[in-house]
């Protein structure tokens, strides 16, 4: 059974979070000698003296119109990355608690891991790509604190099958992370609309893929109050700058257009595979519901330095499980897929 208040580390249950300056007071004001901002201004702008609303109601409002998820549901990081590295903190105990994913997979888990002293165990994929559902029930034990689950996967591509994931979420009762950062991409249900059946789901998406903000560093998780509750105890007052907060309110008013952009991108991925698969030295291009694909190739290595001479670049992953000779190939414009597609015609030719 899923008990939040024995998984959160004692420290952050004693807690007593930092209150700014905008925490203590409700209701509107116009003269704010509150915060020590310079009133002032600054020599660049006139529009960032002050500091951002800490809680980002507004914007929280707006996601969860277009996400249909209550607003209490939903924590937003400095990319997803602050968001893996604060359920680390709120929920495992340094030198201690242990952490199941499943490689090839997203290396951030692995890194946050190690910065916060938490053992990493690893139930590597299957070679279809699909989870191990028995390796991974071997390697949870009582210190088991959370559960990975890259879906869509990187740098694989593709969906984990629903009812594997499922049955994750139905059989253990520490945290299941499924990070969705290319769901949009995908023709899967995300996970969001199951947050009411799994109190132990963390779904995790981002700005930085299908809304193509990724200079904006903004990440979204989404699960129960409970856990949305412990992650604002611990997180920094101001973690989301007023830039990014009034950049991404305008990017979802045009919803439309960015659902315009990810079919282009689908299309684009289809036409991209297609001349792949009719290249001689290609030997595979696997199914993706991102928005790149992984492709094995004879000397991947070598085509990749052949292809930083011509200025493009892809991303290396032939030193990775269960992706010999492959490189990561993110779907660019039609000029830079163009480009790409004339610099490997080179390489044949070579």
């Amino acid at each position: 059974m899923f008990e939040l208040n024995k998984l959160t580390r004692e420290n952050i249950k004693k807690l007593t979070p930092y209150s700014s300056a905008r925490d203590e007071f409700s209701g509107e004001a116009k003269v704010f000698l509150d915060a020590n901002e310079n009133a002032i201004g600054s020599p660049v702008t006139k529009w960032y003296n002050r500091y951002p609303d800490p809680h980002q109601v507004k914007l929280k409002e707006a996601i969860s119109q277009v996400k249909s998820v209550p607003a209490n549901q939903i924590f937003l990081g400095n990319g997803s990355d602050e968001c893996i590295d604060l359920l680390y903190r709120c929920f495992c105990e340094p030198g201690k608690s242990n952490v199941i994913i499943c490689p090839p997979t997203y290396g951030m888990y692995e890194v946050s891991a190690n910065i916060n002293d938490v053992e990493i165990r690893k139930a590597a994929l299957l070679d279809d790509f699909q989870l191990d559902l028995v390796h991974l029930e071997n390697l949870v034990d009582e210190n088991t604190r959370l559960i990975w689950i890259c879906s869509p996967n990187n740098p694989t591509g593709n969906s984990f099958t629903r009812t594997d994931v499922e049955m994750v979420l139905n059989n253990f009762n520490s945290i299941v992370v499924v990070d969705e950062a290319y769901i949009n991409f995908s023709r899967q249900k995300s996970f969001i609309q199951e947050l009411v059946d799994y109190p132990n789901l963390v779904v995790m998406q981002t700005f930085s893929k299908a809304w193509g903000l990724a200079g904006l560093r903004l990440g979204m998780a989404f699960a129960s109050p409970g856990i949305i509750d412990v992650l604002n105890k611990v997180k920094p007052p101001y973690n989301i700058n007023q830039a990014t907060q009034e950049i991404a309110l305008k990017a979802l008013e045009e919803v439309g257009q960015v659902n315009d952009m990810i079919k282009e991108l689908v299309q684009m991925r289809a036409a991209l595979k297609g001349v792949f698969e009719k290249i001689p030295f290609i030997e595979k291009v696997y199914p993706s519901d991102a928005n790149f694909l992984l492709v094995k190739m004879k000397d991947a290595r070598k085509v990749y330095e052949f292809l930083l001479t011509k200025g493009i670049v892809v991303r290396d992953r032939s030193n990775v499980k269960l992706c010999d000779d492959c490189l990561r190939i993110t779907v660019g414009t039609e000029e830079e897929n163009t480009e790409l597609i004339e610099a490997l015609c080179d390489w044949m030719v070579k």
